[in-house]
């Protein structure tokens, strides 16, 4: 390769660099004003200033409000998707529910804003999103139902009813996110350590697999 094609090669990797930095510059601040203001309160200039980039940019790269809550709402779902991964890496019932656990703990503690943005969509009756429930996150569902109903099949948890194991693993793991505020109100008005964390993990982790019948497989070993 020539040095004028390396040199194009290096210019476009900046720029495409320097795109994703101010993508996430971007999101985050727009995570931050939705979770506070709402959708109906927030501005593009709110987001701007959040950010400290000019208006113009923002447009440049979502070129509405709409545009740009709706990638913050998928954001976070991807991120949830994620860490369902483990329902189908994971050897065991216990192992991919307590990874499941361990992950979506860690997601409130890292992304507090991206799901008070959900929490409050939802709670309004999804008037932006409504079409991706319908879609996206019914379809991930009936993934997840199936899977647990595979373990109940197999012995390894109690017949349970699997949408409402699914409705509380939500419900329990993002409380810490989307009651942030009443929790380290509880806590001295401190945000928890990392050792009050991990003990809120391991806790929600107990009694969760040991209601349907588990043990961490890490105890079983």
């Amino acid at each position: 390769m020539d040095e004028t094609a390396q040199f194009s090669r290096r210019k476009t990797g900046r720029r495409t660099d320097i795109r994703r930095e101010n993508e996430r510059v971007i999101l985050d601040a727009a995570e931050k004003v939705f979770a506070e203001a709402g959708f109906g309160g927030a501005t593009m200039q709110l987001i701007a200033d959040m950010a400290g980039l000019p208006k113009a940019n923002l447009h440049y790269y979502f070129t509405s409000k709409e545009e740009l809550y709706r990638k913050v709402v998928e954001n976070i779902f991807t991120i949830w998707l994620d860490a369902a991964a483990c329902f189908d890496s994971a050897t065991d019932a216990a192992a991919a529910i307590g990874g499941y656990i361990e992950a979506k703990m860690e997601i409130s503690r890292r992304h507090p804003f991206g799901s008070k943005v959900w929490a409050s969509e939802v709670m309004h009756g999804a008037p932006v999103i409504q079409d991706y429930l319908e879609t996206t996150l019914r379809d991930w569902t009936e993934g997840r139902v199936r899977a647990i109903q595979r373990w109940i099949d197999e012995g390894q948890i109690d017949a349970i009813d699997p949408r409402h194991l699914l409705y509380m693993l939500w419900a329990t793991t993002q409380h810490y996110a989307d009651f942030g505020h009443q929790i380290e109100t509880l806590n001295q008005g401190k945000p928890l350590t990392d050792r009050q964390w991990k003990a809120a993990t391991e806790t929600v982790k107990r009694i969760i697999l040991q209601g349907i019948g588990l043990r961490d497989s890490r105890d079983r070993a």
